[in-house]
């Protein structure tokens, strides 16, 4: 893990930019929905406004990078207890301590931050999945410890963590190439393709890119079929559905994306669409515990 650098930035020197990134970011939060029990929503809440902020600031397109690294690099030394001036990292801290929990998916998460900052491309899958390790995967993980439940759910929650984040890497790619010069897709799938990482900046994909990025979709399928009996693994009934409604969500985003181009076709769920797979996921779920039907878990699923 690194350590919280020396030369990290003054908080006085910090406060308004991360002011100015807290207005820009003040919206609702999506993962402490109301499907979560309420006991659990405000270590969820701190938790995501600490994330929020960080990734903020990594994705920041005017930022220096060296000063995005002193900004982060303050957030992980006020997590530690090393300051008072970060809200964000003064009310996870206390949410932890409240919890009995230590900050290790936190660090995880700007593990993966500060990649956004030096890393801007993938060589392979496995590449990928690495980013995905600290990226995603300790949202699960945190999610699941304050749940209080088995790490031996962490292999599918990792799977569907990594899948929903490389979802997101594929409609997003056009944009992550433009604003900020960072490709998510591995070198070598797009080589395979005889796809160019200059044709994200197109209006619509040429064949050799929209082949590749279809068949990252059909890989990620794979990361969600294997993350399938999460729902079951957990004891939390709150906790299930809203793993079903997470999954529905995915599962319809990467069928989008395996038959879509991102660059010129929406690759997005509608509100209507996140209504109806909410209400048909829940539906599901709630009917599968109560007749107990309970998947076989692949313990070695994951990613």
């Amino acid at each position: 893990m690194r350590q919280a650098s020396a030369h990290a930035a003054k908080p006085d020197e910090c406060s308004q930019f991360l002011d100015d990134q807290r207005e820009r970011t003040a919206i609702d939060f999506p993962v402490a929905s109301w499907i979560i029990h309420p006991r659990h929503r405000a270590p969820i809440l701190a938790f995501y406004n600490f994330v929020r902020t960080a990734d903020d600031i990594a994705d920041h397109a005017t930022l220096a990078a060296d000063e995005k690294l002193r900004y982060l690099d303050l957030f992980e030394a006020e997590l530690l207890g090393k300051g008072d001036t970060q809200k964000e990292a003064v009310s996870l801290r206390n949410a932890l301590a409240e919890r009995g929990m230590a900050p290790r998916h936190a660090l995880d998460v700007l593990v993966a931050f500060r990649m956004d900052v030096t890393k801007l491309r993938y060589e392979n899958w496995d590449d990928v999945i690495h980013y995905c390790r600290y990226s995603a995967m300790p949202v699960g993980r945190f999610m699941l410890d304050v749940h209080g439940e088995s790490t031996s759910t962490w292999a599918a929650s990792d799977a569907l963590c990594a899948g929903l984040q490389v979802n997101n890497h594929l409609q997003d790619c056009a944009k992550d190439y433009k604003d900020l010069n960072r490709v998510y897709l591995p070198r070598d799938a797009l080589a395979t393709a005889g796809a160019k990482v200059e044709m994200l900046g197109e209006a619509k994909s040429p064949p050799a890119l929209l082949a590749c990025l279809q068949a990252l979709a059909v890989r990620t399928e794979a990361l969600l079929d294997d993350s399938k009996s999460l729902g079951a693994e957990v004891r939390d009934f709150r906790l299930g559905l809203e793993i079903s409604v997470i999954q529905a969500f995915a599962d319809r985003i990467v069928g989008m994306l395996k038959v879509r181009d991102p660059l010129s076709e929406r690759v997005h769920l509608s509100p209507l669409e996140l209504l109806g797979q909410s209400l048909a996921a829940i539906a599901g779920e709630t009917t599968r515990r109560a007749v107990s039907r309970r998947p076989v878990s692949n313990p070695a699923a994951g990613a």
